[in-house]
């Protein structure tokens, strides 16, 4: 196993880890599957099965997208986060490991889509700015889209992509105590499903 490899496998597990840890301590007064439900409607979609609290599957009706959907928390002092995150999974021709996180430029204004690598094949990062650069379609759906995180990563001949949206989101106060639902939008829903299309365009193409 070389360098590479060992620090992918090895950031794989930290985030498994993490994930079982946060499940294994539910914020207090987190209720599963409440924030998927309320994500349910704002996307609208016919084919949405919840398979667990905490976990959906989604397909477009033209059967072209097929999205999991899942919830996360984050703890945070006397109130927590319920996040929603959009994976899509795909074969990759591309062998070795890599990582990315894709982020919008600019301080203050939207100036562009920046492609910043976190770890693995150097040649992959050209390769990747490339492609985005070239589908004006998914550089239109991204530049509005309100997205947290956006991670892409190559491991075992996959392609793994990872959107988190600050709508379909909740937040849960305990002092003083409230629910607050941050709905998705009909305009950031439709931006959403087109860039998580464009994204799956172009990862196929590498």
């Amino acid at each position: 196993m070389n360098r590479v490899t060992l620090i992918t496998a090895m950031s794989a597990l930290r985030q498994k880890l993490s994930e079982l840890f946060s499940a294994q301590r539910a914020p207090a007064g987190y209720q599963p599957g409440r924030t998927l439900g309320q994500l349910q409607r704002n996307l609208g979609l016919a084919r949405f099965e919840q398979v667990s609290p905490t976990l959906a599957h989604a397909v477009l009706d033209d059967d072209s997208l097929h999205l999991e959907i899942r919830e996360r928390t984050e703890s945070q002092l006397l109130m927590h986060l319920v996040m929603t995150e959009f994976s899509l999974r795909l074969p990759a021709s591309a062998e070795g490991a890599a990582r990315f996180e894709l982020h919008h430029g600019g301080a203050i204004r939207r100036t562009g889509i920046c492609c910043r690598q976190r770890a693995g094949e150097g040649a992959l990062l050209g390769q990747l700015q490339a492609r985005l650069q070239q589908d004006s379609a998914l550089h239109e759906a991204l530049m509005p889209l309100d997205f947290k995180r956006l991670h892409i990563e190559l491991r075992a001949q996959q392609w793994h992509v990872r959107l988190e949206h600050m709508g379909g989101s909740e937040v849960v106060n305990r002092m003083p105590a409230f629910r607050r639902y941050i709905a998705l939008s009909r305009e950031q829903r439709d931006v959403l499903l087109a860039a998580l299309l464009g994204l799956q365009r172009v990862l196929r193409t590498l």
